[in-house]
């Protein structure tokens, strides 16, 4: 992927949607670039690229796509693109809605949401 195309999504991003907090880009070469990190300090975030252990900032985020692959997308045909929208969604609605996590103390996502804190912070 080119670093200029990922430089300019995301400043498309940060005027669309404001800047986080924080950002990991040890993804690849073109999220490390001092183009992308340039942006990324300018706009005062800060930046995470260690390398070591980042998979664990993503742990709840890679059990949702492994899920999603081993519960959904492996286990049917999808023919289309339709097909693969609407069954992802449905699996995804599915997910959030109906299906308990030990994690949440076996609550559904949406149930774990409504009950949090109201002084929590959401994320943008």
């Amino acid at each position: 992927m080119d670093a200029g195309f990922c430089v300019e999504a995301l400043k498309e991003a940060l005027a669309g949607y404001g800047t986080p907090e924080i950002f990991n880009t040890d993804q690849g070469s073109q999220f490390t670039s001092t183009d992308f990190t340039d942006v990324l300090r300018d706009a005062k975030i800060k930046i995470s690229m260690d390398g070591h252990g980042r998979w664990i900032d993503n742990r709840m985020i890679e059990r949702l796509w492994r899920s999603l692959k081993y519960e959904c997308v492996y286990l049917n045909a999808f023919e289309t693109g339709s097909e693969a929208r609407d069954g992802i969604g449905d699996w995804i609605s599915y997910y959030n809605e109906r299906r308990p996590h030990s994690s949440h103390g076996i609550m559904t996502p949406d149930e774990t949401y409504d009950r949090r804190s109201p002084d929590l912070k959401v994320a943008a």
